[in-house]
């Protein structure tokens, strides 16, 4: 029996929070296109991706923009 398009269930969306000086934190698991167009993924409950691109695990952020400031 077809199931009924208005009874289907709508995913949640995925949380992104943006924060002043530090990492995007977003609700994981996340799977993340790199610009080599190659891909990297966490299972994590939250994932802190990296803004300033300081971070020796990029796309990951690991708290690199806390050493340096911005300019």
């Amino acid at each position: 029996m077809p199931s009924d398009p208005e009874e289907e269930t709508v995913p949640a969306p995925c949380r992104v929070t943006v924060t002043r000086e530090g990492p995007m934190l977003v609700e994981g698991p996340v799977e993340v296109v790199l610009e080599d167009g190659s891909t990297v993924r966490s299972d994590r409950f939250t994932v802190a991706l990296c803004t300033c691109r300081r971070s020796r695990t990029y796309p990951w952020c690991d708290t690199s923009h806390r050493r340096r400031g911005r300019r």
